[in-house]
């Protein structure tokens, strides 16, 4: 009886082709390095810049976004759109319609005026300063003049002028020397001092208001001299002369005699006491 034969041998599988590769996005080509220097002199309107360094004397107008290393401007600057750059020094007119944003020191002297939001590393604001939407500085704001905007957040306010700000100042020290009319929201950093220009004996006579107000101080060290409260929060309160509050929780470790504690009514003054 013969062997019985080895079944027939299948034939070999293929090997799959191999996947192909999936579809890759070409990546976006970087940006494009600034390079060179714009002058400005005289009447100027542009639609952008894109620098190293960008310096304007004059009127200059740019509709659009400036983009540059450094910015020295002086005269009357308006930028359209948004101002992207790594030192700005204005002396002059400034006036931005886009968000500012400065890696390094925004320094303005004269008047500057930002439609928008505005943050800097470092800031040196003197004159005066418009700001409509949140101001925010990594390190020291110093401000010598006015300034008005809606808050504050900044690593350190060094204050000697006006100021309106109606929501939060929020730093680790606010140092603030009011020489006229202000009015703050609220104040939060662990060192507080606010200071105001007390009225002479003539002005006391003539029923001088109180110039300066603040609804809320949270503070670790609160010092007051010439500023009405409405509230204090904070361990220590020291209240200088002059000074009014409202209601507070802490306690009050020193005390000038001529500061008031509690609630005061107001009435107008009588007719003739005033100039």
């Amino acid at each position: 009886m013969s062997a019985a034969s080895p079944p027939p041998s299948s034939p070999p599988v293929p090997a799959p082709p191999p996947a192909s590769p999936a579809t890759v996005p070409p990546a976006a080509p970087p940006p494009r390095p600034r390079t060179g220097e714009v002058h400005d002199e005289g009447a100027v309107r542009r639609d952008s810049v894109d620098a190293d360094r960008w310096v304007a004397r004059g009127t200059v107008k740019v509709t659009g976004d400036v983009r540059v290393g450094s910015a020295q401007l002086g005269g009357t600057v308006s930028v359209g759109g948004k101002l992207t750059a790594g030192a700005v020094r204005s002396h002059g007119a400034f006036e931005v319609d886009g968000a500012v944003e400065v890696t390094g020191l925004l320094a303005s002297s004269g008047n500057l005026r930002a439609e928008s939001t505005v943050h800097a590393r470092e800031g040196d604001l003197r004159g005066e300063s418009h700001v409509a939407g949140a101001l925010s500085v990594d390190r020291m704001l110093t401000v010598r003049g006015s300034l008005i905007a809606p808050s504050l957040a900044v690593g350190g306010l060094d204050l000697e002028g006006t100021a309106e700000v109606p929501g939060e100042v929020v730093a680790l020290t606010v140092t603030a020397h009011f020489t006229n009319r202000s009015a703050l929201g609220t104040v939060r950093a662990p060192s507080v001092r606010l200071r105001a220009r007390v009225p002479n004996l003539v002005e006391k006579v003539f029923g001088r208001e109180m110039a300066v107000t603040v609804r809320r101080v949270e503070a670790e060290t609160a010092e007051l001299e010439g500023v009405d409260v409405t509230f204090v929060r904070a361990p220590k309160i020291i209240l200088g002369r002059d000074a009014h509050l409202t209601e507070y929780e802490g306690t009050i470790v020193k005390r000038h005699p001529s500061s008031r504690v509690g609630f005061e009514s107001r009435s107008p003054r009588p007719y003739g006491l005033r100039r």
